[in-house]
């Protein structure tokens, strides 16, 4: 059972962005938030794995290093666990180019997996929705790992079961651009394969057959309707909004919301800015955030935390010359809001898509997830949703996409010590 630290945190405020709610409802929701498993289906945070000192027991301050998820955070904001991203942004689609980010991803993979070895105290691998409760009654936090980007194995979907057999559970084909695998719903060139390519229907029987969630996000809509039409399990969108309250293309329509639901599926919903509000293109400061991110961000070259801490300094003066504004916490909850009322909360859930970009005014990291809970409580969210939205829905999935794998296909993932 979790443990009980919610007298602790009770009498703290809430985000002034969140609904006001007297102290006696924000220790019921606090009660709430620490008896349900709360995890989060994307946490970018491998990312900072490479960098020189940093670790994940420290605590980090989101403004200073931009920084939103660590240990001491996750137990302040009651968050059990979550699903760790191996990311690897697209490049060019060449057989050696496939080859090194191959190599990224398995790089990143090791990352993760020695993070949990070296700090086996509070964490543990999970590789079956069973293990989320078993690991949170032991005192731990879980980790599960997914693949954002079918890149690293865009060349070889055989790589798929090479990433199985590390410990990755979640896997999407696309992120910003088109790839081998799928169109994306963000590419500027527009549609290459009008849904799933050949390889990415391939991609979509080797995830059913290996017991992998199939994530949409990114993905365009016909690649998405195409993986849920070609899928025997259910599949899942990681980190993705509602578009019918924000158009954009990153975020879905009711119809195809619907068509997920019908498959079992979840729509997991987050707070990225962009993906909320409309936010001006201002040349200059388009032209100043580049520049800074050239200066820091050199392949190859992880930054010190000293640099970390300088870029965001300059990040914080770009705003400053150049604001736009930042979606809020009602923002955010009129997708959760929309989408419970649209296919109910068995196919609801979050994710702030931190460390990724995610983060908005009253919900700038993981330790206002408690303010969620408080707002869902109120908006009259009885508690068994809350808990499918925080956790069950996507446990659910990972259950039912490995009950239907093939046992012999599975491989034997082993043991980090």
């Amino acid at each position: 059972m979790k443990k009980a630290r919610y007298a602790l945190f009770a009498s703290l405020a809430l985000s002034a962005l969140a609904p006001a709610v007297s102290a006696q409802e924000s220790a019921d929701s606090r009660a709430i938030h620490e008896r349900i498993i709360v995890l989060d289906t994307h946490f970018d945070t491998p990312m900072n794995l490479g960098r020189p000192g940093w670790s994940i027991l420290d605590r980090h301050d989101p403004l200073l290093d931009g920084d939103q998820v660590d240990y001491p955070r996750m137990v302040e904001g009651g968050i059990d666990g979550g699903f760790f991203v191996i990311f690897t942004a697209q490049g060019p689609r060449t057989p050696e180019a496939d080859r090194l980010a191959r190599d990224a991803g398995i790089i990143r993979a090791v990352q993760i997996r020695e993070m949990i070895a070296k700090h086996s105290d509070k964490f543990e691998l999970a590789i079956t929705a069973d293990d989320a409760q078993r690991i949170t009654k032991a005192g731990k936090r879980f980790v599960y790992m997914s693949i954002e980007n079918g890149y690293p194995f865009e060349g070889d979907i055989s790589l798929m079961r090479t990433f199985r057999a590390l410990g990755v559970t979640m896997m999407s084909p696309a992120h910003f651009a088109n790839n081998d695998l799928a169109d994306s719903a963000t590419d500027p060139k527009g549609p290459e394969w009008k849904g799933l390519s050949p390889k990415g229907k391939e991609f979509v029987a080797e995830a059913n057959r290996l017991g992998v969630v199939i994530d949409a996000s990114h993905s365009s809509d016909e690649s998405l309707r195409q993986m849920v039409a070609l899928s025997r399990a259910p599949i899942i969108l990681s980190h993705s909004g509602m578009r019918a309250i924000y158009n954009h293309p990153r975020n879905v329509t009711d119809a195809d919301a619907k068509l997920v639901a019908a498959k079992g599926g979840v729509i997991q919903l987050n707070a990225f800015n962009g993906y909320m509000i409309d936010t001006p293109q201002i040349a200059e400061r388009n032209a100043a955030l580049k520049a800074i991110s050239d200066k820091y961000m050199v392949p190859g070259r992880p930054m010190t935390a000293e640099q970390r801490r300088a870029m965001m300094a300059e990040r914080r003066a770009i705003d400053q010359r150049w604001p736009v504004p930042r979606a809020n916490f009602d923002d955010f909850m009129k997708h959760i809001l929309h989408a419970v009322k649209l296919v109910g909360a068995d196919h609801v859930g979050i994710s702030g898509d931190f460390d990724g970009g995610g983060g908005i005014d009253g919900i700038e990291d993981i330790t206002d997830y408690p303010a969620i809970t408080a707002a869902m409580l109120k908006a009259g969210i009885k508690e068994s949703d809350i808990a499918k939205i925080w956790g069950g829905n996507a446990l659910r999935v990972l259950r039912e996409a490995q009950a239907l794998a093939s046992p012999a296909d599975i491989p034997v993932i082993p043991v980090t010590n």
